[in-house]
């Protein structure tokens, strides 16, 4: 045996220590190998206004961390799930969805909805299973992390400035400001747009002008519930750029003057400062999109809603286009391959209506799609209820039974004369939308017996069961499970 030579002060170390030490590393490296060949899906979740997107990610959130009911989901269908559980935020500088708080809103007495987002957020989850494929199931590769990102479909329907100069950005913001359902509330703008270009402060002209063209855009959204395809969408939600020179632009038709000419400067500059980065940045890395969507809403209050929501669809539509010829298409379109634009609310109508609200979602993409060269990518509909408000009841008139819903209506709920006051079950009839999508389209807002359609806001089950039980009790929904199958099913092989 050969005599060890070291350093002085250096103690040998004996065969079987140093081979504890080997395997110890090994295994260390291990973790790291597989660790590092642990696939990451991004999925981005944004809502075309009040459409549920926080209750979306929370009820997706829990359903996976509790194993709850998934039957339409694959490889829990197929008993391939083992656990899942939150991992620390990949992203130091993006804010984390704060999914424990928005489960304490539901949890509370009485529960409520929780608030909704007005910045970008993001959650990991990490998903243990048994793989199918033996190569991955011989390599231990047997987890998913799930960065899920969420942001306002305001700054999603911004990528529309990206193609457009300032001239014909004015001539679009005007031609909706003067829409009938909006004329009122864009009358003081519109005013003091038509004198702008002649006073001498061009700088005072946009600060003023931007401040009443914002203020417009407050009023829109708190009629329309936010609906429409207003642009820019920075302006009611600008954060740290609030004072920024970049938010005090406005549409302007007068060319030729200085203040047109700093207003276009302007707008240039939010697009390469703004929208630009933002999307660079964040949506570069994403895999997979949802985009929810109010369609009952919509319906409910009308035809210029309908025609609102159907251009906010192609502005959506219109930023998965794979164009040869756009900027976006060479920087970002490439990269989601699946896109699932959801109907939600499903559960504010009877099953009956649940496959003819994703047929109207269809129609209305559909004939989005037509405005647009085409759309990236694979694009699937689909109505559902993130979280489940109501059940399915019946009720007898005469000889005809009436398929019904029934749950808890918000306080100050008005049906048919009756106002709620939050705290009483109530069984409703809200009518049946019709099997045609386009009668839906051609007369929002009623039913196929020609009647107005009563849709209601449902107060939230109460998730009783406290965050770190044992055995939490199933949030109910309506095709989460057929949502999370398409959306990362193929990830899990």
């Amino acid at each position: 045996m050969s005599a060890y030579v070291g350093e002085p002060g250096d103690v040998p170390l004996s065969r079987p220590t140093f081979e504890i030490l080997s395997r110890a590393q090994l295994r260390t490296a291990g973790q790291s190998l597989k660790e590092a060949l642990t696939p990451t899906v991004r999925l981005g979740v944004t809502g075309l206004s009040r459409a549920g997107k926080t209750v979306f990610i929370t009820a997706l959130v829990r359903n996976l961390m509790i194993g709850g009911r998934l039957p339409f989901f694959t490889p829990e269908a197929e008993g391939r799930v083992r656990d899942c559980n939150l991992e620390p935020q990949p992203d130091d500088a993006i804010p984390r969805f704060d999914y424990e708080a928005h489960l304490a809103s539901l949890a509370a007495d009485p529960p409520e909805w929780p608030d909704s987002t007005r910045r970008i957020s993001e959650l990991r989850l990490s998903l243990a299973f048994r793989p199918r494929d033996i190569v991955r199931r011989t390599l231990g590769l047997d987890r998913l992390h799930i960065d899920i990102v969420d942001y306002p479909g305001e700054w999603l329907i911004d990528l529309a400035l990206l193609d457009q100069s300032y001239t014909t950005w004015s001539a679009d913001a005007l031609r909706k400001a003067e829409a009938r359902h909006r004329a009122s509330l864009s009358a003081e703008w519109r005013a003091f747009a038509g004198n702008a270009a002649a006073q001498a402060d061009a700088e005072q002209a946009a600060i003023e002008g931007a401040r009443k063209f914002t203020a417009y855009l407050a009023a829109a959204k708190a009629s329309e519930h936010g609906v429409g395809a207003l642009t820019p969408g920075r302006f009611l939600m600008p954060g740290d750029l609030a004072g920024s020179p970049l938010l005090t632009f406005f549409p302007l038709l007068a060319e030729d003057t200085a203040l047109h000419r700093l207003l276009e400067k302007r707008f240039e500059s939010y697009k390469r400062e703004v929208v630009k980065p933002f999307f660079r940045n964040h949506f570069l890395k994403l895999d997979r999109q949802v985009v929810l969507v109010d369609v009952l809403g919509a319906l409910s209050r009308g035809p210029e809603s309908v025609t609102d929501l159907e251009e906010a669809l192609t502005g959506v539509l219109a930023a998965f286009r794979p164009g040869t010829n756009s900027w976006l298409s060479n920087l970002y379109t490439r990269r989601i391959d699946r896109v699932l634009f959801a109907a939600t609310k499903a559960d504010h109508v009877s099953r009956a209506s649940h496959d003819r609200l994703e047929a109207i979602l269809m129609a209305l993409t559909e004939r989005a799609a037509r405005r647009v060269t085409s759309a990236g990518g694979d694009v699937r509909v689909m109505a559902l209820a993130a979280l489940r408000a109501t059940r399915e009841a019946e009720v007898r008139r005469g000889t005809e039974t009436l398929p019904c819903i029934a749950g808890i209506p918000m306080p100050g709920e008005v049906v048919a004369g009756k106002s709620f006051d939050g705290k009483r079950e109530a069984v409703i009839f809200p009518g049946d939308l019709p099997a045609d999508p386009n009668d839906a389209l051609a007369h929002p807002g009623q039913t196929m017996t020609g009647t107005a359609a009563t849709f209601v806001r449902f107060r939230p089950p109460r998730l009783a069961t406290p965050i770190g039980a044992h055995e939490p009790a199933p949030t109910p929904h309506i095709r989460l499970d057929r949502a999370l199958d398409y959306l990362i099913g193929d990830w899990l092989p």
